[in-house]
């Protein structure tokens, strides 16, 4: 852990920022799935960056609703923020793994390009929120 928690916190917000530029280049070449991964990543990121500012010390897991949970110990306000988390968290597995889909159906295949909008557009709702926190 840093000794600082805002530096800390920073240092993540910046890479949830760079996760979400990701998934707009991502989308923008037509990697719908790949694209709705980065979003949840760059939202996991971003909460994970809010409880870093708050001094957390075990911050573990990728499942946003997790990390609210946690965050709400610290800010109430973060129970509002888990149905963005729970669509978020949906895209972590089947856009990546055939495993996860029925059918014989590959992540690269089903995605289009409205579930890649939704999942930025999620993302940011969350980055927003985060931001307003941690600024």
């Amino acid at each position: 852990m840093s000794p600082n928690p805002r530096a800390e916190a920073l240092r993540w917000l910046r890479q949830a920022e760079a996760d979400l530029q990701a998934a707009h280049y991502l989308n923008d070449g037509k990697w719908y799935n790949l694209a709705c991964f980065m979003s949840q990543q760059a939202g996991e990121k971003g909460v994970k960056a809010f409880l870093f500012s708050q001094g957390a010390e075990d911050v573990w897991g990728y499942s946003l609703v997790d990390l609210c949970e946690d965050a709400k110990l610290f800010d109430p306000q973060f129970n509002a923020l888990k149905p963005d988390a729970i669509l978020l968290d949906k895209w972590h597995d089947i856009t990546r793994y055939p495993n996860f889909l029925p059918g014989g159906a590959v992540p690269v295949d089903l995605f289009e390009e409205p579930d890649a909008g939704r999942a930025m557009e999620l993302a940011e709702e969350v980055l927003s929120f985060v931001k307003e926190r941690v600024s």
